[in-house]
């Protein structure tokens, strides 16, 4: 089944919220938090519809991405309200130019119109992509995964039910329930009513937006982050940033998939994080020195290139700072990647070096959030380097135009 006719009502009432002044779309965003703590019974009984459904194809860290509970209803309802209570991104005039011939030119921030967003199976992204949409000033299309699509269905019930308690359309909320890749497909290649794609979830999902959209397109996601102990390293401070990078919540794409270890200090290192991690069960793939070192499985040609999202982790020994950005400029996505050391001369270099979206001395990967950067929910994490990058709120999901002003001036 086609999506146009979901489209067309998405494009005829995006002048309505692009239009809604800050109080009126706070107003909404309330409501929207409001209904999604009234409706969190049907919301946990749609979630554990799909948790059963899910459960004979998928492992217990996917599971835990899409689970729901009432204390991550309540963190879904507080983004809502955190989003509300940021400064609106639209009709600020970002840059005032006054020309000879007297035109004033300003850079003003604008609303896109539709934005579609399709994600895979964290139903709490639904409601953070509806909020930061909304606040934006613009349509939301989503297009969640199959295995989350009752949940997906209630979260969009109660946010639309919002919108209505306040008087707008409910249809600034769409939701494309048809899961097959045609739906998808359509999406990618919906020019003239998406006005910005945003795709989240796996590397699969993200080349297929980039490869086919004909809509413009923002690459987000994949992480293939690395924590690289110095030889200058405090090991104990390495030791516990790299058991939170890794182990904290390792379904999502802020989470370390990669240990890169100084030769000078792997004896000492390498068996402290088989310690650290070894509590977890976290499955150690090892270059053949490491392997001379710590207990784990041999890394094979495709494991510092793999994204786990699993209790699972590459290592490898390198001799120098050099080597270790040299390792991180071919393996890396360009998501987050962190040096541990002591040494602000080698912080500097990796700093310098390493062309990633976010590049941390001595903290871990999992602070590659909208919330932990101050932006409130965020839309996704950008692995690209024009426009947005890093993690998307909402600045990042509005656009601009000139606005010129004369008094009968002509060229």
């Amino acid at each position: 089944m086609s999506i146009k006719p979901l489209l067309e009502r998405a494009v005829a009432v995006k002048k309505q919220i692009a239009s809604a002044d800050t109080t009126k779309k706070n107003e909404l965003l309330r409501a929207m938090s409001a209904a999604l703590r009234a409706q969190k019974a049907d919301i946990l009984a749609a979630n554990a519809e799909d948790l059963e459904a899910a459960r004979q194809t998928i492992g217990e860290v996917m599971l835990d991405r899409l689970r729901l509970t009432d204390e991550r209803i309540e963190g879904m309802a507080a983004g809502i309200e955190a989003v509300a209570e940021l400064p609106d991104p639209t009709r600020r005039v970002l840059k005032t130019v006054t020309r000879p011939n007297g035109l004033r030119i300003e850079k003003t921030a604008v609303p896109y119109g539709v934005i579609g967003i399709i994600y895979e199976s964290r139903p709490n992204v639904t409601a953070d992509a509806a909020a930061l949409c909304l606040k934006a000033g613009s349509v939301c299309v989503l297009r969640g995964g199959k295995e989350a699509i009752c949940s997906n269905k209630a979260i969009v019930k109660a946010l639309r039910s919002g919108a209505k308690a306040v008087g707008l359309d409910e249809d600034i909320i769409c939701l494309v329930t048809d899961t097959t890749r045609d739906s998808a497909n359509e999406l990618m290649r919906a020019a003239g009513y998406v006005d910005l794609l945003i795709p989240r979830g796996g590397a699969g999902l993200i080349r297929a937006c980039v490869e086919n959209a004909l809509v413009p397109c923002i690459e987000t996601g994949t992480g293939i982050c690395h924590i690289y102990v110095d030889a200058a390293a405090d090991l104990e401070k390495a030791a516990r940033i790299l058991e939170n990078a890794k182990t904290s919540r390792p379904s999502v794409c802020n989470a370390a998939e990669v240990c890169l270890v100084h030769s000078a200090v792997a004896e000492q290192f390498l068996p402290m994080a088989e310690k650290v991690l070894g509590a977890h069960n976290v499955e150690l793939h090892l270059c053949p020195r490491a392997a001379k070192i710590i207990s784990g499985i041999p890394a094979n040609e495709h494991d510092f290139d793999t994204e786990f999202l699993d209790y699972k982790m590459s290592v490898r020994v390198v001799d120098s700072d050099e080597d270790a950005i040299a390792h991180i400029a071919q393996h890396s996505t360009h998501h987050s990647d962190v040096i541990i050391t002591e040494n602000e001369a080698a912080a500097a270099q990796f700093v310098a070096e390493v062309d990633s979206a976010a590049v941390y001395v001595n903290a871990s990967t999992r602070f590659t959030d909208g919330g932990e950067f101050g932006l409130g929910c965020e839309m996704g994490i950008s692995t690209q380097k024009m426009g947005a990058r890093g993690p998307m709120g909402l600045e990042e999901i509005s656009t601009y135009k000139y606005i010129i002003y004369g008094n009968g001036q002509v060229r």
